[in-house]
Formats: C-alpha cells, sequence, structure tokens
C-alpha cells in the first residue's frame, strides 16, 4: 500500500475501489471522483497512489485533474460556495453578489477561509439560466439571488 499515507483507511477504501474496476486506463476518471469523494481534494500523495495503483503516469493523471473544472489539487473548505458567471448570471448581477461574498468572507474567488469553513468559487454555468443569478453552496442551488441575501444563506451553514 502506501508507506507514507496519512489516513490508512482512506487509502484502504480507495485502494478497494481501485482493485474492482476492470480497465486501468478506462476507470481513470471514476478513480479520481471516488478519489475526491474521500478525500475532497487530489493532493499529490493521492495522485501517486493512484498512479502506482493503475500503472498511469503521474503526469498524465496531474493533466486529467487540471484539465476537467470538477477536480481540485487545494483542500476545500466544509460549504464550497460557487457564484455563477455565466452570461445570464453575470447580466443579472452575479459579479455584484461575488463581490459581497468576497467582502464578507474576506477571501477572494478560489480561496478558502482560514477556519477551513468556506471556499468561494466561480463557475460558467449551473444550467438553471432561468433562474439566474445563480449560487450553489455544496451544490444546493439557491436561485434568483441577491446581494442582500448572502449572510442569511451563510448562517445557514455554520459549523
Amino acid at each position: 500500500m502506501c508507506s507514507k499515507c496519512s489516513d490508512y483507511l482512506k487509502f484502504k477504501v480507495l485502494d478497494e475501489y481501485i482493485n474492482q474496476q476492470k480497465n486501468s486506463e478506462g476507470c481513470l476518471i471514476a478513480v479520481l471522483h471516488k478519489a475526491q469523494e474521500i478525500y475532497g481534494y487530489l493532493g499529490e500523495e493521492v495522485q501517486q497512489f493512484i498512479s502506482n495503483k493503475l500503472n498511469i503516469p503521474i503526469s498524465k493523471i496531474y493533466g486529467v485533474i487540471t484539465f476537467y473544472s470538477y477536480f481540485t489539487i487545494e483542500p476545500k473548505g466544509k460549504y464550497v460556495i460557487s457564484v455563477c458567471t455565466g452570461t445570464a448570471c453575470f447580466v443579472r448581477g452575479s459579479k455584484d453578489i461575488l463581490e459581497g461574498f468576497k467582502k464578507r468572507l474576506n477571501i477572494n474567488d478560489g480561496e478558502t477561509t482560514t477556519d477551513g469553513l468556506y471556499t468561494l468559487d466561480t463557475l460558467r454555468c449551473v444550467g438553471a439560466c432561468g433562474l439566474a443569478p445563480v449560487v450553489t453552496i455544496n451544490n444546493k442551488i439557491y436561485g434568483k439571488f441577491d446581494s442582500s441575501e448572502i449572510e442569511k444563506v451563510l448562517n445557514e451553514f455554520k459549523e
């Protein structure tokens, strides 16, 4: 297994999942999804473990991770706040909403609060343009969002 793994049980779960897969090259995306579900992000140690198990160069794994916006190599907060900046949301005020979250949380886009509670991200389109502007928190959609709702929604997601 992995000699310097910080959490043996998590690596054991990932190892068992990988062993259930039939095609090492074809299952990479599924394995990355599972690993991110387990760890919350895909750090170097996890990438190396997957590389060794699937016999895929770590450079290829890193390339896949950085190509798809769903995957992250940095730890995220307990609550991931995503502000849609697609056209429909942008013209309906998502820029002001993003600025409101930045100010309230004292972080920039792509950053996590020092307490590890919130991560602020942007995304290009949620696919709910009729509800624009849209904010998601851990994939829960808040449509027709207004900056005045920031404090209320943050109070829903505390510890």
